[in-house]
């Protein structure tokens, strides 16, 4: 194309952002070659560039890819005796001939003709903008491709450019900022053309794009023929279907192999060829339907999809499915008032989430939480499972986006984080694969031209959850009868002809609707809603948008499966096999109530019998009962969330959400017509020092010696409750009971027990069987035995005796 057949907006854009002294440097630009070695060295971001367009042009035409110093060194001499022997305005010819521009447009003549049906001199300020914006990475900022907000963003930066240099003048670039652009359609006949955007974006960002388009690279996907095509008529029909009931222009699908991470299909969007809705919408900004964006790897929120990575990580800490936990109307920032009734409250926004349908459902164990997707339990579940850690759990299972964990709140287990709908399928595909990741990938080979292999696909699996974590979740997701009460026993979660495990997502104001859901050989998720993030009609979730399409692809892709025609881009065919899951084993082992499904917990208290107070020290060990006081209260009464398996917390109320989480337990109780059994306060006064009975020996006495084997024990005893019986022991063995007074017993000792010293007790008990005991030493002689009197010592006179 001649140079003056080419509009100036386009070479002034070039210039402008490509290279700002083309038109004073001798082919190379020192300071912008000084400038990008320093970034390279002190390793800053942007580190490329410093290639001026003469530089440019050589580079695309006269050498290779190669990335060295010596190539580089050729480059810059090249430039430098072009930029001897042509003026200025025919380099900027050459280069502007020969750029590639994406979508196989080589020069301007082309890419003006493919973008815009318009010949290259006709382009106007704001196309040719997007033009110049599209060299540097053609395929990811391609108006066919999946990312028209980011071209849009590096259209307004050449513009920007172009004002700044003096090349435009403000009120023209705000003019081409707001201009609609009328992009022409894609022509090409690309089989599933979402996923050969995808490579090709993996491609040229590995290889260079010159590379891609010339290097004779020869690439072997993971993609399912079969399948795919299957699946791009299902999401049509489904789109379809969905805008005509929800106004839900779009759809997307992505399936992937669990056993291997390679990806099976990718249908980006209902019609990749299809005209951008409404008509005479803004792509980028306000289209409901932009056919070329990929909505498989674009960031969307995923709604209640993303739920098994908080339980996953809860089961992990010691959390069971039979934990007990309470749907009911709750605040979730401490700093509002429990009854969950205002959105703010003293400058600090509140948190009450509901479900769907605006009810509560009282205690429910995780499983049926997780099962039912229940809002308020696992909101729960992710604060007792920790929002880092669910973060760090669903990072290792596949999830790439979340990168800030401080940016995130509770909100995070309802889709309050944005994820990609490929992302999760992997991520989902470790829940299938009895917790082992298999790394996502849709390449099994590349060679290049002369047939040696750059790289291949290999297996490399790891171990990233507990296989019975793993298969619990599978277990929970796959339970049609305990999701029933929410979803109904014949929604199109349930697929009849083999287990499924499967989960729905909704994000708020209908904006997205996720359904995702496996077998152990195949993962498949199901993305429907609009491209501008504009709301669906209410009834829009994911049960209704997403799962049906969901459903008809499963089912068909079983199909193909039985019938043995699923191959794989390597031969590999798929085999059939029983599409079991394995049972799980118990995750762990308490005696705590609230983790082995019971809502109410017996509190042992221990009691006096008589006083039916609280027992004492004093109490005695016969009057002493364990009574269970029954007790209800949010798990973290009982719990530790950090270790849930040790110890119950001393104080619960120290937990910060304690107190909010409690209250509305303690209503739901009341208004249940539950009574509290309210253990006693007060302790004991009946066993008290003060109702001790008073005893005294009277004989024998202490230290007494015995010269007769008939003994006679005499006591004095009183109580202020009344003697109640008196025991009298010998060396420990009862001898006798006294029941009234007198309070004396005669006994007879044992002539084997003559001899040595013994010791007598006796023990009064009271009418309410507080006792006393008392003790005497004795010496007991053979019978008849004379004592001798102690020798008499001198004494001194008292003095009464002078």
């Amino acid at each position: 194309m001649p140079f003056d057949q080419i509009s100036k907006y386009l070479k002034d854009a070039t210039v402008a952002t490509e290279d700002a002294s083309f038109y004073s440097n001798f082919g190379v630009d020192i300071r912008g070659i000084l400038r990008a070695a320093w970034r390279t060295l002190t390793h800053q971001p942007n580190a490329g560039g410093g290639s001026t367009i003469t530089q440019q042009f050589i580079k695309n035409t006269m050498l290779t890819s190669e990335k060295s110093l010596t190539r580089k060194i050729k480059e810059a001499i090249l430039a430098i005796e072009l930029d001897s022997k042509y003026s200025k305005d025919e380099i900027l010819g050459f280069y502007l001939n020969q750029i590639p521009y994406g979508s196989n447009a080589y020069g301007a003549e082309a890419a003006a003709q493919t973008f815009f049906n318009k010949s290259a001199k006709n382009l106007d300020l704001a196309e040719s903008a997007i033009l110049t914006a599209l060299p540097q990475a053609p395929t990811y900022y391609s108006p066919f491709g999946s990312h028209p907000e980011a071209l849009k963003a590096r259209q307004e930066y050449v513009l920007d450019r172009m004002e700044k240099l003096g090349y435009a003048s403000k009120d023209d670039v705000q003019a081409a900022k707001n201009e609609k652009l009328n992009f022409a359609k894609n022509t090409q006949p690309i089989k599933a053309p979402h996923f050969v955007m995808y490579i090709k974006e993996y491609l040229e960002g590995k290889y260079g794009q010159n590379t891609v388009e010339n290097g004779g690279l020869k690439v072997y996907t993971t993609l399912d023929w079969d399948m795919q095509q299957v699946a791009q008529q299902i999401i049509e029909d489904g789109a379809n279907n969905n805008q005509k009931k929800y106004g839900a222009y779009n759809a997307a699908l992505t399936a992937i192999d669990p056993k291997t991470g390679q990806i099976l299909v990718m249908v980006g969007s209902k019609d990749y060829f299809g005209t951008s809705l409404p008509e005479n919408c803004d792509p980028g900004k306000n289209c409901r339907f932009e056919p070329n964006v990929n909505v498989t790897i674009r960031d969307r929120q995923p709604g209640s999809s993303f739920k098994p990575f908080a339980y996953a990580r809860a089961f992990e800490k010691g959390f069971t499915p039979e934990t007990i936990l309470f749907d009911l109307k709750t605040e979730f920032n401490s700093n509002c008032p429990p009854d969950a009734n205002q959105d703010e409250f003293n400058g600090n926004k509140c948190y009450n989430p509901q479900d769907y349908d605006g009810n509560f459902r009282g205690p429910v164990t995780m499983r049926q939480a997780l099962a039912r997707s229940l809002n308020v339990p696992s909101v729960k579940t992710l604060y007792l499972a920790g929002i880092p850690q669910t973060i760090q759990t669903a990072q290792a299972m596949g999830i790439t986006t979340l990168t800030d964990p401080s940016r995130y709140g509770l909100a995070l287990v309802l889709g309050g984080g944005e994820v990609k709908l490929v992302d999760e399928v992997a991520a989902y595909g470790v829940f299938a694969a009895d917790g082992v990741k298999n790394e996502k990938t849709a390449i099994l080979k590349i060679e290049d031209s002369k047939g040696n292999t750059l790289e291949q696909y290999t297996s490399n699996p790891a171990n990233i959850i507990d296989p019975q974590i793993a298969r619990t979740i599978s277990n929970i997701l796959s339970d049609n009868e305990a999701r029933a009460p929410i979803f109904g026993a014949a929604s199109p979660l349930f697929i009849s002809e083999r287990p499924t495990a499967v989960k729905t997502g909704t994000t708020q104001e209908y904006r997205d609707a996720w359904t995702v859901g496996y077998t152990p050989s195949l993962v498949a998720g199901v993305w429907a809603g609009n491209n501008d993030n504009s709301p669906m009609a209410k009834a829009g979730a994911g049960m209704y948008a997403a799962a049906p399409i969901w459903n008809a692809f499963m089912k068909k892709a079983y199909e193909l499966k039985m019938n043995n025609t699923v191959q794989v881009a390597n031969s590999f065919a798929l085999q059939k096999d029983p599409e079991q899951f394995v049972s799980p084993e118990p995750l762990a082992t308490s005696t705590k109530a609230v983790l082995n499904g019971q809502m109410f917990s017996d509190k042992k208290i221990k009691i006096d019998k008589i006083s039916g107070k609280l027992a004492t020290d004093l109490t005695p060990p016969d009057l002493v009962q364990e009574v269970p006081f029954q007790e209800i209260h949010t798990v973290l009464y009982y719990v530790d969330k950090d270790n849930p398996l040790g110890d119950p917390p001393q104080d619960p109320a120290a937990d910060p959400q304690f107190l909010n989480w409690d209250a509305p337990i303690q209503i739901w109780a009341a208004n249940s017509g539950w009574v509290p059994q309210q253990p006693p306060t007060q302790y004991d006064n009946v066993h008290v020092p003060e109702n001790q009975p008073i005893l005294t020996i009277i004989s024998p006495s202490d230290d007494q010696t015995l010269n007769q084997r008939s003994v006679t024990i005499s006591v004095s005893a009183y109580a202020k409750l009344g003697i109640k019986q008196i025991d009298f022991f010998f060396d420990d063995d009862l001898v006798g009971v006294v029941t009234k007074e007198p309070y004396q017993f005669t006994f007879k000792i044992p002539a084997r027990l003559i001899g040595n010293d013994h010791l007598i007790k006796v023990r009064a008990y009271d009418q309410v069987f507080n006792r006393q005991e008392a003790q005497s030493q004795v010496y007991v002689l053979a019978p008849d035995v004379v004592i001798d009197p102690p020798p008499q010592t001198q004494q001194s006179p008292s003095p009464s005796e002078f």
